[in-house]
């Protein structure tokens, strides 16, 4: 298959969003979109790095990229509409298996009501997946790292560790309780759109998505803020089920391991009943895990309690370029 007949089997001939006033087939899309904010994210995966055959299904590839990057526009509060997906694809790769790529996509996207509206295709020696994403966000309600206060609890959604829970099965064959969940959780994760989009009405949170660890994610939000954060470890959530792994494997990925794509975040004490509203009306597990100080001595720093210790939560998550 040809760059162009390729391009055109991925086309969609209508459109979900009404703000989509062209999409594929000229040189660029044309959105309208007078009323509210609009939020942009990009991210690229690459094989060998992101994901390989041995763990995901080139299925599975898309629907992840996909949701690796919705999962920025929910930690910025916005609704998602639109993708554009860049792909180099190396000889080895069918055209059926990237097919089934964008077919993951298209999955994820169909629940969010995404359209596709652009990309480009390139040959190449590893296959590389970047997406752009565009989303909507009512004006001045975008949620930004740096409006953590003193006092405000710090919460996370879902259960931690999970993602690297089920990388470890998949590299690790062998008997595990909750295996499907656990496989999931790494290759199909679900971004928390519908959470994070219902707290308009809340003045002031703070979100980060995690998917460089919970030691990363949280201070970026204490550097970004200028507060310290201070977590409790015995607060942190699990599954059940989790405390069947190694008791160093269990601490490693719930605080280093990243790829939950949850929300962390700040939200004032005030307004803490409401998030827990909003949290049960959209089946969203939410926990509180400590709280924000500002004392000037640790501005930009975590503290984790932990077995009647308190220590510096260093940031240590997963990096490129490191």
């Amino acid at each position: 298959m040809d760059e162009f007949s390729f391009i055109n089997s991925i086309k969609q001939h209508s459109y979900k969003q009404s703000s989509l006033i062209k999409g594929i087939g000229d040189d660029a899309a044309v959105i309208r979109q007078p009323t509210q904010d609009i939020v942009c994210a990009v991210d690229t995966l690459v094989e060998g790095v992101h994901f390989s055959r041995q763990t995901m299904e080139p299925w599975h590839i898309g629907y992840r990229a996909l949701a690796a990057n919705v999962s920025d526009l929910a930690a910025m509060g916005a609704s998602p509409a639109f993708y554009l997906v860049s792909i180099v694809i190396p000889k080895t790769w069918s055209s059926g298996e990237i097919n089934q790529i964008y077919v993951g996509m298209k999955q994820l996207a169909t629940k969010f009501r995404m359209d596709l509206i652009g990309g480009d295709t390139v040959s190449g020696q590893e296959l590389s997946v970047s997406i752009t994403v565009i989303g909507y966000v009512e004006r001045n309600k975008a949620r930004y790292r740096s409006l953590a206060k003193e006092g405000d609890k710090v919460f996370v959604t879902g259960t931690l560790g999970d993602s690297q829970a089920g990388f470890h099965i998949l590299t690790n064959p062998g008997y595990y309780t909750d295996e499907v969940y656990y496989k999931e959780r790494h290759q199909q994760p679900l971004p928390r759109v519908d959470f994070a989009s219902k707290t308009e009405n809340i003045s002031r949170i703070v979100f980060n998505d995690i998917s460089d660890g919970i030691a990363n994610e949280a201070n970026e939000i204490a550097e970004a803020s200028k507060v310290s954060l201070i977590l409790y470890e015995k607060q942190l959530p699990i599954k059940d089920s989790y405390e069947q792994f190694p008791p160093k494997l269990q601490h490693k990925w719930k605080l280093f391991g990243g790829e939950d794509f949850e929300l962390l975040g700040t939200v004032s004490n005030k307004d803490w009943n409401e998030l827990q509203i909003i949290a049960k009306e959209t089946n969203t597990p939410l926990k509180e895990i400590g709280y924000v100080d500002d004392s000037q001595s640790n501005i930009g720093q975590v503290f984790l309690h932990e077995n009647k210790q308190t220590y510096r939560l260093q940031k240590k998550g997963y990096t490129h370029l490191k």
